[in-house]
C-alpha cells in the first residue's frame, strides 16, 4: 500500500487553478490566477493594459503619500509652517518628500520627522527608479502587428486536401526571417482508457520566409502521416480539436525578434472552403492587394 507523504509545514500550498476548454480553446477560471498574479507584480505590470498600469500606479503612489501622512501627523507638530493636525498638509509635505521637490515652505523640526523624512527619500529613490524601469520595459517592449484570417479552410489543392489559412503583416515594414509553425491538439484515449490532451506537428508547404511583408498563406497537405487525416467536421467538434499557428521573425525597425499567435477551434475550420484571392491586377500590369476580403472565404459546392 503507497503512503502518500504528508506536507511538511515549509511547503506553501498550491492555488487551485480552474481550466475550462470551449472550442478547443483554454480559458483559466477563478481567482486562483489572479492570485498568482499578485505575487509576480512584475509580470503584472508588464501584461496589464496602459489604462490598469495607470490605475495601479496612481493608486499606489495616493497610498504611499497616505501611510507617510498619517506617519506625520502621529508625531504631532513636527513639521514647519503645517497646520497642526492637518492632514491635506502632512499629505502634500509627504508628495513633496517623496518626489525630492523639497519647495522649502514646509520642512520637518523634530527628530522624529527627519526620521520619516529621511525613510521616505529613500523609498521614492527606489520608486522612481521602479517607474522608470517599468515605463521603459513597457515601451521597449516588441510587438507583432499580425493578422490572421479567423477561419482555415480545408480544400483540394494540385489535388491533395489541403488545410489553409492565411496571415498579414499590418506594419509596413519587414518580418526577417520569419518561421510559422502549427500545431494540432486534440482529446485522446489511450487503449488502457487513460485521456490524454495530445499535440501534434503539423508540416507546412513553406514554414519560413526570408521577408515577411504583405501576406503568406499557410498551407498543410493532410495526406497519410497528417493528424488531420480521416477526421470530419463532427470528429474535430467531438475530440475538441484546435491548431494553434505561431509566427516569430525579426522586425526590421527594432531589430529584435517578435511573436504572434492565433487559435482556430474546430468551429473555426470549414470544410469544402477556400480563401477568397486578395491579389488583383491592375490594367496597366501592376499588382494589388485588397484586404477587405482578407477573411472571406467562398464555398466550393456554390462554385460547382
Amino acid at each position: 500500500m503507497i503512503r502518500q507523504k504528508k506536507r511538511s509545514k515549509n511547503q506553501r500550498r498550491l492555488p487551485k487553478v480552474h481550466i475550462k476548454i470551449e472550442d478547443g480553446r483554454f480559458q483559466i477560471m477563478g481567482m486562483g490566477s489572479w492570485h498568482n498574479y499578485w505575487r509576480d507584480p512584475y509580470h503584472l505590470m508588464l501584461t496589464i493594459s496602459w489604462s490598469g498600469f495607470f490605475i495601479i500606479s496612481s493608486g499606489s503612489y495616493v497610498a504611499i503619500n497616505t501611510l507617510f501622512a498619517l506617519a506625520y501627523l502621529a508625531g504631532g507638530d513636527c513639521i514647519e509652517n503645517a497646520r497642526p493636525g492637518s492632514f491635506l498638509d502632512a499629505f502634500f509635505f509627504s508628495v513633496q518628500t517623496l518626489a525630492s521637490i523639497g519647495y522649502g515652505a514646509m520642512y520637518p523640526k523634530t527628530t522624529y520627522a527627519n526620521t520619516i523624512v529621511t525613510i521616505e527619500a529613500m523609498m521614492g529613490l527606489v520608486g522612481i527608479a521602479v517607474m522608470t524601469g517599468l515605463a521603459f520595459a513597457r515601451f521597449s517592449k516588441p510587438s507583432a502587428r499580425v493578422v490572421f484570417s479567423r477561419v482555415a479552410v480545408i480544400a483540394p489543392y494540385d489535388g491533395v486536401p489541403t488545410l489553409m489559412f492565411r496571415t498579414a503583416n499590418k506594419r509596413r515594414n519587414q518580418i526577417l526571417e520569419a518561421q510559422l509553425r502549427v500545431y494540432l491538439m486534440r482529446d485522446e484515449v489511450s487503449a488502457e482508457g487513460q485521456f490524454m490532451r495530445r499535440f501534434y506537428d503539423m508540416n507546412l508547404v513553406r514554414s519560413q520566409t526570408p521577408s515577411f511583408t504583405l501576406t503568406w498563406t499557410a498551407m498543410h497537405p493532410i495526406d497519410e502521416s497528417s493528424p488531420l487525416y480521416g477526421m470530419t467536421a463532427e470528429s474535430l467538434i467531438a475530440t475538441k480539436t484546435s491548431i494553434v499557428a505561431s509566427l516569430s521573425g525579426i522586425d526590421e525597425t527594432v531589430v529584435q525578434v517578435i511573436h504572434a499567435r492565433h487559435t482556430y477551434s474546430a468551429h473555426d475550420i470549414l470544410l469544402n472552403n477556400r480563401l477568397v484571392d486578395v491579389i488583383y491586377h491592375t490594367p496597366d500590369g501592376h499588382r494589388y492587394i485588397d484586404y477587405n476580403y482578407f477573411h472571406e472565404v467562398v464555398s466550393l459546392e456554390s462554385e460547382d
